[in-house]
């Protein structure tokens, strides 16, 4: 009997170990890397003014290959956890883009709401560092604040028709 109970204990704490380490090969949850988009790297020029400050930029071909008119396209970048730009224009009632160049390895996006805090467009969360566009609709003239979905302390104002 005696024997049996020792067998029985062995076989029981073979099993646990072969369980624990089958456990430990794998974690808990899993990663998918980052998809990158293609980062947009503007032209260097020499001139210290040249740095994006929130304003129009070069537009770049949007699905379908049509090019957004020029003055159209308003820079916003994420660093540090923060937007680098607290304050963009944008033209009323009329559609733009916006430029977001995620400078940092971590998910991040431009959402922008209304002064009722209503969402009116939600830009697509991604990884850097890349450089995605956002095409937003045409929007009536005022004051609106963008954030990151994903950090909610980002924030900036944009302003409409301004």
């Amino acid at each position: 009997m005696r024997r049996l109970l020792l067998a029985v204990l062995l076989l029981l704490a073979i099993a646990l170990t072969a369980g624990a380490c089958a456990g430990s090969a794998a974690p808990g949850w899993t990663y998918a890397p980052p998809t990158v988009a293609p980062a947009v790297t503007p032209a260097p020029s020499g001139d210290a003014s040249a740095a994006p400050t929130g304003g129009p930029a070069e537009p770049t071909p949007v699905p379908g290959g049509e090019m957004p008119p020029a003055g159209d396209v308003v820079l916003v970048s994420a660093m540090s956890v923060v937007f680098e730009q607290k304050e963009i224009t944008a033209p009323v009632d009329a559609a733009f883009v916006i430029r977001f160049d995620n400078k940092e390895p971590i998910p991040h996006n431009v959402e922008i709401k209304d002064s009722m805090g209503m969402s009116v467009f939600k830009g697509e969360v991604f990884s850097g560092p890349a450089t995605k566009d956002y095409q937003v609709p045409a929007l009536p003239a005022g004051t609106y604040e963008f954030i990151c979905t994903v950090h909610p302390n980002m924030v900036g104002t944009l302003t409409v028709g301004g």
